[in-house]
Formats: C-alpha cells, structure tokens, sequence
C-alpha cells in the first residue's frame, strides 16, 4: 500500500484524466512510476559514482585510453 500526497493542481489533472478515459487515478500512478523508476534508479547511481570519485573511492580514465582499450582508437 502506498500513499501519496500530491499539489492540488497535480491532484486535479489527474483526477480529470481518470474522470475522461475511465481509468483509475492509482491506474496512472501505478504506469508513471513503473515508467520512470529506472530514471530515478539511474540517477542515484550516477551520484552516488559522483561521490566515489570525489572521495578517491573510484578512479577515472580518459576517454582516449578507454577507446584504445575497446579497440574503438582511429
């Protein structure tokens, strides 16, 4: 179960969609997180590398070298 409060003119559009196609308002909560949870997850990770490379925990290479590595140098 969860619960979500949302502003009111967010809470009204989705409550005029769900009113014109017939489909419940937890219907389209549902589809937009399964949607962009991966988004979300995405961006963590990207911070939380961010971090890691910030606090000496992770290190980088040049694209160049990466490139020489894969083959992929011209």
């Amino acid at each position: 179960m969860l619960e979500v409060q949302l502003p009111p003119d967010i809470e009204q559009r989705l409550d005029a969609l769900a009113k014109r196609t017939g489909r419940s308002k937890s219907d389209y909560a549902r589809e937009v997180i399964i949607e962009h949870l991966g988004d979300l997850e995405d961006a963590d990770l990207a911070r939380q590398r961010v971090d890691d490379i910030r606090a000496g925990r992770e290190k980088t290479i040049p694209l160049s070298e990466l490139m020489a590595q894969n083959g992929l140098d011209d």
